[in-house]
């Protein structure tokens, strides 16, 4: 599990068999305290998402963006083909991710306030409930 924000916006491709995956990369920060002076260092994160996750973390999230990642190491390995060299690469298959806020305050996912960054989910004439403005007194709650 890690938080951090994405370093670059999300890249979304489709396997040949019509599965959508998206990268990105994310930055981690560490501050800690050594001989009464503040370090920092900064931590990048490869990350991969499969199917519909990876399809709304392509349409929400942008550089600067926060996210939460949950999810498994995986480290892949292949043949350079101009050296012949063997390459690594390890990387964070997610299994869930949470959107936060972006670097400039505002929210990564669509607000109730921006229709226009609405998904396109099929409910546009699906009724929604309106809560009430007034606190409920738990004595009206007949159980």
């Amino acid at each position: 599990m890690i938080v951090g924000n994405l370093t670059r916006d999300p890249e979304l491709k489709t396997l040949p068999s019509g599965m959508k995956v998206t990268s990105f990369s994310l930055a981690t920060n560490r501050v800690w305290m050594k001989d009464g002076q503040k370090q920092e260092a900064v931590d990048y994160h490869n990350i991969v998402v499969f199917g519909r996750q990876a399809e709304t973390s392509a349409q929400y999230l942008k550089k600067g963006s926060q996210a939460l990642i949950e999810g498994r190491l995986q480290t892949r390995s292949w043949d350079d083909a101009g050296t012949g060299k063997k390459m690594y690469r390890t990387e964070i298959v997610a299994d869930r991710v949470q959107f936060g806020r972006r670097s400039d305050g505002s929210s990564s996912a669509p607000s109730s306030e921006d229709s226009s960054q609405t998904p396109d989910d099929g409910f546009d004439g699906v009724d929604t409930i309106d809560y009430p403005e007034e606190d409920i007194n738990p004595e009206d709650i007949p159980f």
